[in-house]
């Protein structure tokens, strides 16, 4: 799959469950930490990924994939590296609200077909796509091709990402759905390509 220019391994790990995970709730800028299941979630993927040879880990700053790319790499000597950029969607002021409620009261979800629509205080696709694939590139473009880096991030943040990156439509987001603490591998540069999605046999 890899050419001669082509960038590193990109192992896309979805945070582990918290509590808003469990209760249906949305929480992007929310910053909450790891369940008991959650935590669970990242020592099973820690197990997986002792048979892969990892040469950085970098991480979203909110503590739920702070904690997961910790617990994740701990069989390593890497240190989880913040990436800015690679924060879950913020909605503002409908944060911690229910996803039926989001539904059937704001009608966000509708409303997100436009990838320029923002929720009051919150922001649209389109800047999630800008900030998560920048730091994307940006990781990508500081490894070897023969490098393979962990990152962990968001469920929403990085269902915008492939959507772009692949489609070049943000609002297309809803079309990967990743499981806690799944694993997805592609490569960003120089043609994005995704060559296994969601790999959750190890939880």
């Amino acid at each position: 799959m890899q050419t001669a220019d082509s960038g590193p391994t990109i192992l896309l790990l979805r945070h582990g469950q918290i509590k808003a995970n469990r209760t249906g709730h949305w929480h992007g800028s929310t910053d909450t930490p790891l369940t008991f299941k959650g935590r669970r979630q990242a020592k099973r993927a820690s197990r997986h990924l002792m048979d892969i040879e990892l040469d950085a880990v970098y991480a979203s700053p909110l503590i739920r994939c702070q904690q997961t790319a910790a617990i994740a790499t701990k069989h390593t000597d890497l240190e989880v590296q913040t990436a800015n950029g690679l924060e879950e969607m913020s909605i503002g002021a409908w944060e911690a609200v229910s996803f039926k409620a989001l539904q059937e009261e704001h009608d966000l979800f509708s409303q997100l077909k436009d990838a320029n629509y923002r929720p009051p205080d919150g922001e649209s696709l389109a800047d999630v796509s800008i900030r998560v694939c920048s730091a994307l590139l940006k990781i990508s473009e500081s490894h070897a091709k023969n490098e393979t880096v962990l990152v962990c991030s968001h469920g929403v943040a990085m269902g915008v990402a492939l959507a772009t990156l692949l489609h070049d439509e943000p609002s297309r987001w809803r079309d990967y759905h990743f499981d806690n603490c799944g694993i997805t591998e592609m490569l960003v540069s120089p043609e994005p390509v995704v060559v296994s999605f969601n790999q959750s046999a190890h939880l």
